[in-house]
């Protein structure tokens, strides 16, 4: 019996947008689940924002379909579509207060008596007793959650965010990425949030898809991208990564055994993307520890040997810089929970972690490998 599509999935099919000789977006097909929070992660370039205009209706695709449930909304006009933009810039009329603001596109359907349901929006924002402010005498948090009542009250089944936050400083920043998870949840919205801001997105979505030069890369919950990359790219786009140019010889049991530098490591076969030829043997800063010598090495760890070539203090933790008799770098996060060790600059350090954190990755060889890691990317290790 064929499972039937959720009444509010949002699904793009094959969707493709060319502008000219340019692919935008390049033949995406995705799910978002109803009632979920969603997040487009990408650089400046990555299509993100254009796959959202085609969902909003402000772009036409050049192939593909938009649908919600079964259906096909490509082809409707933006105000037939049951879906809301908030853009980074608000777009708040400046000559109406706070409540006109909100029930504007109330009054635009014809409804007169808006009065209630304007109040249990800006109580949902936390804005009551606010009605009567203009926008020019609202902060920019403010703004912001009056933009987000205005696209609610019209309940839409999916709300799209255009980097609503990237106009505000990072405290508040930071205060909004908690109230907007709040609010969706709350409301039970499917919310669909295009930001380049790695922590907003791990902060607030449920499901994370990366993208880049118009295509998906991996789509997950943030632990499961953050923990287990799928690409190089997706490894030093989200967080930062070292990478070991290696060589893979593949499974034996349980473990994928790889060979770097002259060394043999090895790499459960559950974290490996590849076990065989060329790969990327890959470790987070904050899984990596620092010993002064090789035999102060705990059992059961990998380690590598260097020299400290930088040191930054950074509150939480301490960032080291090793570098490796190979001529690459290994960057080390260290909690400053007062049981680690400080090494200053100069010192000969061995860089250890666990095999059950490390993760392998497919390594393209020659020119044409464009995912390489650059060599002149501090947190990346390459031979």
């Amino acid at each position: 019996m064929a499972t039937q599509t959720p009444p509010g999935d949002l699904r793009l099919v094959d969707l493709t947008k060319r502008f000219g000789a340019v692919t935008a977006v390049d033949d995406l097909t995705l799910t978002v689940p109803q009632g979920s929070f969603f997040a487009l992660l990408g650089a400046s370039g990555s299509g993100k924002t254009t796959t959202l205009r085609m969902v909003a209706g402000l772009e036409e695709p050049t192939a593909g379909r938009v649908l919600l449930g079964e259906q096909d909304i490509s082809r409707l006009r933006p105000y037939r579509r049951p879906v809301n933009t908030v853009f980074q810039s608000y777009a708040l009329f400046p000559h109406l207060d706070v409540a006109e603001n909100v029930a504007f596109g109330l009054r635009r359907r014809g409804i007169r008596q808006v009065r209630p349901q304007v109040e249990r929006m800006l109580a949902l924002v936390q804005l009551d007793g606010f009605e009567r402010r203009r926008p020019a005498e609202l902060s920019g948090g403010q703004q912001q959650r009056v933009a987000l009542a205005r696209a609610l009250i019209n309940q839409p089944q999916v709300l799209l965010l255009d980097e609503p936050l990237g106009a505000l400083d990072l405290r508040l920043r930071r205060q909004m990425q908690s109230e907007l998870k709040r609010i969706q949840t709350e409301v039970g919205t499917t919310f669909v949030h295009v930001t380049h801001d790695q922590e907003e997105a791990m902060t607030m979505a449920d499901t994370v898809a990366v993208m880049d030069a118009g295509r998906i890369e991996q789509i997950g919950t943030p632990a499961d991208l953050y923990e287990f990359p799928a690409t190089v790219f997706v490894a030093n786009f989200l967080g930062q990564s070292n990478l070991l140019a290696a060589e893979a010889a593949g499974p034996t049991g349980s473990e994928v055994a790889v060979t770097a530098h002259g060394a043999r490591f090895t790499v459960p076969v559950a974290r490996a993307r590849v076990d065989r030829g060329p790969v990327h043997l890959g470790v987070r800063p904050e899984k990596l520890r620092l010993a002064a010598s090789a035999d102060q090495v705990p059992a059961g760890h990998q380690h590598v040997a260097g020299v400290v070539g930088d040191v930054a203090y950074v509150g939480v933790s301490t960032q080291y810089l090793v570098r490796t008799g190979a001529g690459a770098d290994l960057s080390v996060f260290s909690a400053n929970n007062g049981t680690e060790g400080r090494y200053p600059v100069g010192a000969s350090v061995v860089a250890y972690w666990r095999p059950e954190h490390a993760f392998l990755l497919p390594r393209a060889t020659g020119p044409a490998d464009r995912r390489s890691p650059s060599r002149d990317e501090p947190v990346t290790v390459a031979p």
